[in-house]
């Protein structure tokens, strides 16, 4: 059972890496280019919608996904009750999308808007139809097959983008960008993966699934709401061309953050779900999880941070030259993000999806009090309280897990405290180094391989064992 169970996650780990990272380096090469071909203010546009599309998507979602994820014992029947789910949900919710688009518009006094929405509101109808497909090769940590389908909507829609920008379409290219990922994505997936819907449907199933994935569905609500209020006060209160830097500077930031996080959560929660019922094993492979987790985001969260200038200016050009003030502060608050995940995978992994929602309510109301201080002080003041919110949330986030498994906040703070120490060690190191060389170029192929060497360096002398883990997980594969 425990060589099974570590060769499930070393799979997992592997596979989901490779979707993540190579999709996502599809996708940053692509998005290099069209920063080139397109404005700041084109970038805002499609970001003023972001919260609309992500709400939507989380509602069709409803927390099924994780349901029949965590359900052992799923059935035809359970799939086919969320497949007619997702689908029926969506077409309704693009539908009201539809009507209220243009009241978006004249919310943001972006005429064009109205148009946009209508398009990209598409893509919630399209992805739709894998929800189910997506979550049985999850719980089966089938990634291999995600990946396939994910690269090649990546490559082929990237290209698309970069077509349509070269010939000066603007926003419109970012849009059909996504439309196609979403139809080619869906298309492989559907082909891939072995299941079908029935012709059947069942309530009971239905008021089973949701009622674990109810209070997932709010959570998620407050979460994904919350994530898009920044861009809607700082499209509403700024502009267009503020929130493009922003929305950059943020994209860069979640290329290293939100991947690992995603990767790890794919594969810890099936993994820990297979053990909740163990005492002894859950707490000691969670928390090896969340080191090994933070020994590899610190420093790439903070080596980011201290070559954001040089790195913005040689890849997207002078005129992007403020997106790198506002990502040297995001780091900072992006590095805790995936201890804020895993802490919150436990309590699902534990069916209390109700201390779950209580959780996302504290620190949204705590969200909101530090925003409303910040936005009369300006974007940077903003990036700033996004740090401060940041660890608020990791605070409240690991309450509840000192109290289930006895591995709450100063525990794993003292776990990663080595981590954290040589990272902000190597960051201030760059950073000084920095002062002394004028060239961009020569910032970064300096910088990166001398923190690269710092970091790995120190790891082996002082015998931090994360690396080993690491290590092993590339000798297994």
């Amino acid at each position: 059972m425990a060589d099974s169970l570590k060769r499930d996650t070393v799979r997992g780990v592997v596979w989901s890496a490779v979707e993540r990272f190579s999709v996502q380096g599809v996708q940053f090469f692509v998005m290099l280019v069209m920063a080139r071909l397109l404005l700041p203010a084109d970038y805002g546009l499609l970001g003023m919608l972001t919260i609309f599309i992500t709400v939507s998507y989380v509602f069709i979602d409803a927390g099924f996904t994780s349901a029949l994820i965590r359900k052992q014992n799923r059935t035809q029947l359970d799939n086919s009750t969320v497949f007619y789910f997702n689908v029926v949900l969506s077409l309704l919710l693009y539908i009201l999308l539809w009507v209220a688009s243009p009241f978006i518009a004249d919310f943001y006094e972006q005429p064009l808007l109205s148009d946009l929405m209508r398009v990209v509101g598409l893509s919630l109808v399209i992805n739709s139809f894998v929800l189910v497909p997506r979550a049985i090769l999850t719980a089966d940590t089938d990634f291999k097959t995600q990946t396939k389908a994910s690269l090649i909507g990546a490559i082929l829609s990237g290209s698309l983008g970069i077509f349509l920008a070269y010939r000066g379409c603007g926003v419109w290219s970012l849009v059909w960008q996504q439309i196609a990922n979403a139809i080619i994505s869906s298309v492989i997936i559907w082909i891939l993966c072995r299941w079908r819907p029935t012709l059947e449907y069942s309530w009971q199933s239905f008021k089973e699934l949701f009622g674990f994935g109810s209070k997932l569905l709010l959570s998620s609500l407050l979460d994904k709401t919350w994530s898009g209020i920044y861009p809607l006060v700082v499209g509403k209160v700024y502009s267009a061309e503020i929130l493009g830097y922003y929305s950059r500077a943020h994209h860069f930031s979640e290329f290293p953050s939100s991947n690992v996080t995603a990767i790890l959560q794919r594969v810890t929660y099936p993994i820990l779900c297979r053990i909740q019922d163990d005492p002894e094993r859950l707490p000691l492979i969670y928390r090896r999880f969340i080191r090994t987790s933070v020994f590899v985001i610190f420093p790439l969260m903070l080596g980011l941070s201290a070559c954001s200038a040089p790195m913005i200016n040689i890849l997207i050009g002078e005129k992007w030259a403020y997106c790198s003030v506002l990502l040297t502060i995001i780091c900072f608050s992006m590095m805790w993000y995936p201890m804020q995940s895993i802490n919150l995978n436990l309590l699902q992994v534990k069916g209390r999806s109700d201390l779950f929602l209580r959780l996302e309510i504290i620190k949204k109301i705590m969200g909101v009090i530090v925003l409303c201080i910040s936005v009369p002080l300006g974007i940077e003041a903003m990036c700033y309280a996004g740090i401060v919110s940041s660890l608020i949330s990791l605070i409240i986030n690991t309450y509840y897990t000192g109290k289930l498994i006895d591995c709450g906040f100063l525990v794993q703070m003292k776990d990663i405290a080595h981590i954290l120490l040589l990272s902000l060690v190597v960051w201030g190191l760059l950073l000084g180094l920095f002062c002394f060389i004028d060239s961009d170029i020569v910032k970064l192929c300096v910088g990166i391989p001398l923190g690269m060497l710092l970091y790995v360096g120190v790891s082996l002398v002082l015998k931090f064992p994360e690396l080993d883990e690491l290590l092993d997980i590339v000798k297994k594969r």
